[in-house]
């Protein structure tokens, strides 16, 4: 199949126009200009783009990653996957020792089976005071025959464990984790600066939705936010959703850190897709009011109701930069960097990779979606979420 379009975005440079080969779910070649034979599909005037990878995601659909089966797993990535997402790491939220492990268990084997690209534990192990959307009742130290348990378990299913380093043992839990293969992150924590340092040193490479669910900055103790922004290590996730972020901030940290280190992610929950109601994620009930979600009864925010495509969006509108700049940033952050953070392929449109891509109109609405090669089935052409 050979596509040509006025506009795409490699994730490396700007073609104008441009053409992608494919072949058994492959891109073949990858070029400037004309195609070099008889076109397929002619988009015409879209951006096609890198699929988007989404490595911090709580659910869809209506179905919650720590509560569904394996068909309303299904059907949130299906969800994802006609909003641009080809590649989603599934996120839990803090689950008892029993529930952890039966929901590692079955999720392990919808890796294996290629529906999803990884497991993300965003807990237990997180700090009580900045737990967010995590039932703290069920927060703890890491136990060292937990984590054992729960990685030979998920036998390199698990790409990323995000924990707070000042529990007791986190340092030699980030330790083991690293060892592993896997990814451990610092969030939902309280620590200090010279704490955070520490996790750093003992292997911590991500900061989870930096600034929410930490400790804020302060001029006489700096924090976890200043200790992750200042370290070339770490990989920096941003929820640029319009809510939890404004884009100032944004700007700021992407002067400070530069784009090669930002991940941007949803942190999208069981809502995203649905109409404002009550949903759940874990065992706590949320309430979505004009697609903002809260734990009940609070201002917390619980995960959001974003898909990638507004992500995309955001970063494009919000960065500062304008035409092709803006685009081939947004590409970056959207695909690249977070697919890096977790040790995932790369999804640059180029010759070996697989055949994921997202084509956009002049809004950036998604027009259509490219799977494994496959056109996704049910992209809505007219808006998203």
């Amino acid at each position: 199949m050979l596509l040509t379009a006025d506009g795409i975005v490699t994730g490396r440079n700007v073609l104008r126009p441009g053409w992608i080969e494919v072949s058994g779910g492959v891109i073949v070649a990858v070029g400037r200009g004309g195609p070099p034979g008889p076109t397929d599909a002619a988009l015409g005037s879209v951006t096609v783009v890198p699929g988007f990878v989404d490595t911090h995601v709580h659910g869809g659909a209506g179905f919650d990653f720590s509560t569904a089966d394996a068909a309303g797993v299904t059907a949130a990535v299906s969800f994802h996957r006609s909003r641009g997402t080809t590649t989603l790491v599934a996120s839990l939220v803090s689950l008892s020792p029993a529930e952890l492990t039966r929901r590692v268990g079955m999720l392990s084997g919808l890796v294996r089976d290629g529906l999803i690209s990884g497991i993300h534990l965003e807990g237990p192990w997180l700090s009580v005071q900045r737990c967010g959307a995590h039932d703290p009742a069920l927060l703890r130290d890491p136990d060292p025959s937990e984590l054992n348990h729960i990685l030979s378990l998920g036998e390199a299913t698990i790409r990323m464990i995000t924990l707070a380093p000042e529990r007791r043992g986190a340092l030699d839990a980030i330790a083991r984790i690293a060892a592993s293969g896997a990814v451990a992150a610092v969030g939902h924590t309280d620590a200090t600066y010279e704490q955070t340092r520490a996790a750093i040193d003992a292997g911590a490479s991500v900061a989870t939705h930096l600034f929410n669910a930490m400790r804020p900055l302060h001029h006489r103790e700096p924090g976890p936010i200043v200790a992750l922004l200042d370290e070339p290590r770490v990989a920096l996730e941003l929820i640029c959703d319009g809510v939890h972020l404004d884009a100032a901030l944004y700007r700021h940290v992407l002067r400070c850190a530069g784009g090669d280190r930002i991940s941007l992610i949803t942190d999208a929950m069981a809502a995203a897709g649905m109409p404002d109601s009550g949903y759940r994620i874990g065992d706590l009930s949320v309430d979505v009011v004009d697609q903002i979600a809260r734990v009940s009864g609070t201002e917390t925010i619980a995960g959001s109701t974003a898909t990638m495509d507004r992500i995309f969006r955001n970063c494009v509108m919000q960065s500062g930069l304008s035409g092709d700049s803006a685009l081939l940033l947004a590409a970056q952050l959207t695909s690249v960097n977070p697919a890096r953070a977790v040790g995932l392929p790369s999804p640059e449109l180029r010759s070996g990779a697989t055949a994921n891509m997202v084509v956009l109109d002049a809004q950036l609405t998604v027009e259509q979606v490219l799977h494994n090669g496959s056109w996704v089935q049910g992209v809505r052409r007219s808006g998203s979420t």
